[in-house]
């Protein structure tokens, strides 16, 4: 339920940034670092709210903040969305009108292809497999240490992003995508607490600078009438093949080794950065705003 939830919440909301926002890419960055300094903050309160109440009190307040983002929402007041409800047809008709789109832009399914290889190959597994190596082998508190590291990364992304404009955002985003490489070599290889540190913070802030790269091109160089619906088709390619992923890291890592499957997607980062960039429709593609 949450993950439907997620799916039907993350279109509507990143096709409302360029309605709020005259600067998309401000307000992109603005959002990745306040994301970051909250899931930066989030594990310090709930340990606090832990020790004066309980568990299940992290839980409630948790639910709140749902609560206080829907009424946020609600009390948005936007124009009217550059789209006749008149003409619109069914479910079906939705989505083959948002396909038809889709498939419009060779930039737009180029990556999102590749996305789903790189969420199953890389970003899926890199999340379970680093919980399992660093609290196996430093334990629970280090791992802690190591998320808060990788926000203070992603804070670094989102300013970067702020005070950067390259003329090709997504060639820029797949230079900076190198980075996670430096984290999963430090996972594969075992090294040091201060490595592992230096891995997550490098990897925190060169997704950040992607993700504010892609949701501004997407934002920017789609019709705000279509917006929704391509976003749609980029969340649901993006989670099902990253689930994936995440699925059969556990049994793969068992069967080969966990350093072995990190260490191959440290490879296949790689790859993916050089197609990234050999694709020319998605290398070239140029900044509106």
């Amino acid at each position: 339920v949450a993950g439907v939830g997620a799916a039907l919440f993350q279109p509507g909301v990143a096709s409302t940034v360029p309605r709020v926002s005259s600067d998309v890419q401000r307000a992109n960055a603005v959002l990745r670092v306040s994301e970051a300094l909250m899931t930066m903050a989030g594990p310090a309160f709930a340990g606090m709210l832990v020790g004066l109440a309980s568990a299940g009190a992290v839980y409630a307040a948790n639910a709140s903040t749902f609560l206080v983002s829907g009424i946020c929402l609600f009390l948005l007041r936007l124009a009217p969305a550059p789209s006749d409800d008149a003409q619109r047809g069914g479910f079906v008709a939705e989505l083959v009108d948002g396909w038809r789109e889709f498939r419009a832009r060779s930039w737009l399914w180029g990556v999102i292809a590749i996305w789903t290889v790189y969420g199953f190959t890389v970003l899926g597994p890199m999340l379970p497999l680093t919980a399992v190596e660093v609290t196996e082998a430093h334990g629970s508190g280090t791992y802690g240490v190591m998320m808060a590291v990788n926000g203070a990364g992603s804070v670094v992304g989102g300013l970067l992003a702020l005070r950067l404009r390259p003329r090709r955002p997504l060639a820029a985003g797949a230079v900076a995508l190198t980075g996670v490489c430096v984290n999963l070599l430090v996972l594969g290889l075992g090294l040091s607490v201060p490595a592992l540190g230096a891995g997550q913070f490098v990897a925190g802030a060169a997704f950040a600078f992607w993700l504010v790269m892609w949701s501004t091109t997407v934002q920017t160089h789609v019709p705000p009438e279509a917006l929704n619906r391509l976003h749609a088709y980029d969340v649901a390619g993006s989670l099902l093949m990253l689930a994936a992923g995440r699925a059969l890291a556990g049994p793969v890592a068992d069967r080969v080794g966990a350093p072995e499957v990190l260490l191959a997607g440290a490879v296949i980062n790689i790859l993916v950065v050089a197609v990234l960039l050999v694709a020319r429709p998605i290398s070239r593609l140029e900044r509106i705003a």
